[in-house]
């Protein structure tokens, strides 16, 4: 097959996570005879100090004419320090999403038996969690009406959601829930916010097409209390926008740290945007000790979603599993003791187990 990718480095670590997840996605592609073509763009700040722009119409281009998007991080102090910005590197994030239509987030959760007791949560609570977010991504409160009254005494943002935006993204999480151990919990606020009872409703009446899913139903918080209590008990979870943001952080805290955590981001068609759930970690970018981790899986789930190529994800995600297995850990996941590897290092790891 032969396969473009757009490659978005963006800002801080992000160069150096996608160097070496494009090397394992090379390593995969010539163990099972694909070909590969890159074709880099700017986002984020290193878009904004480029063009003024933090997603280029060039770079939307790029995403548009590619099979998937790569992306790294996103995110630079210099904006995020100044609340009266008029431009932000995230704005990039949100306009790319829109702009190629990719309503439905889904963020893994797992945690790994050699990494069971790197969880702030006791061993015997966490050991087997593996179950998947899907958070709708293009609407609700991040997209309504914002502003301030003219004394700039009240502010106001507007969550807005229509039953198409709603439905769509159910059906991606009743799929998959069907691929998996059916059972679909919905979160929501359906007894205080009118757009939850909407969604309630919707995904009531969308159930009936999917009688194989088991579906249950759950206040946002009490959701974020059960994640912590029974993790395992879930398999697929679906909410809007911000809840699914800040229970998607939650969770992958679940796992011993973020920098475990993939994402892709999916609409319609094929092509989908693959991303690691973390930031851009200014701090530490350049030195050679941010874990690659949550890019490389990124990079097996572009394999399974955007191409349906099942063989190629497992190659990938075992090879994961056994650099874990043998011991290999970043400064992330390493306890007191154990023997710690840099970034290069953790992708030649993986890739040599390929």
């Amino acid at each position: 097959m032969d396969i473009n990718i757009a490659l978005l480095p963006g800002d801080g670590i992000g160069p150096e996570i996608i160097a070496e997840a494009t090397k394992v996605l090379d390593r995969t592609a010539a163990k099972f005879g694909h070909r590969i073509r890159y074709t880099e763009a700017l986002v984020g700040a290193a878009a904004i100090d480029a063009t003024g722009n933090p997603y280029p119409d060039t770079t939307h281009c790029i995403c548009r004419e590619a099979d998937a998007v790569l992306f790294g991080a996103i995110g630079d102090p210099k904006y995020d320090n100044n609340p009266k910005a008029k431009v932000r590197p995230e704005q990039g994030l949100l306009r790319m999403r829109k702009a190629l239509g990719l309503f439905a987030n889904l963020r893994p959760v797992t945690v790994y038996e050699p990494l069971v007791d790197r969880s702030p949560l006791k061993a015997d609570v966490v050991r087997g969690t593996d179950f998947i977010c899907v958070r709708e991504l293009t609407s609700g409160i991040y997209f309504g009406r914002q502003g301030r009254d003219r004394h700039d005494t009240r502010a106001y943002d507007t969550c807005t959601y229509t039953i198409d935006e709603i439905e769509q993204v159910l059906r991606v999480a009743f799929r998959l829930a069907g691929t998996r151990r059916r059972h679909l919990t919905v979160v929501d606020k359906a007894n205080v916010l009118e757009t939850s009872r909407m969604w309630r409703e919707t995904a009531q009446r969308t159930a009936c097409e999917y009688p194989d899913v088991t579906v249950d139903f759950m206040f946002v918080d009490n959701a974020a209390m059960q994640i912590i209590r029974r993790p395992t008990d879930f398999d697929v979870i679906v909410t809007e926008n911000m809840f699914g943001d800040i229970l998607s952080d939650e969770a992958s805290e679940i796992t011993g740290s973020i920098g475990m955590g993939p994402s892709s981001s999916l609409g319609d068609g094929t092509r989908g945007l693959y991303e690691p759930i973390h930031g851009s970690a200014p701090d530490i970018a350049g030195q050679d000790i941010i874990n690659p981790i949550a890019c490389i899986l990124s990079a097996a789930m572009m394999f399974r979603y955007s191409f349906h190529l099942a063989a190629e994800a497992d190659a990938i995600e075992s090879a994961v599993d056994k650099a874990l297995a043998d011991g290999w850990r970043t400064a992330d996941i390493a306890k007191p003791g154990e023997t710690v590897v840099g970034t290069r290092k953790m992708g030649q790891v993986i890739r040599d187990n390929i």
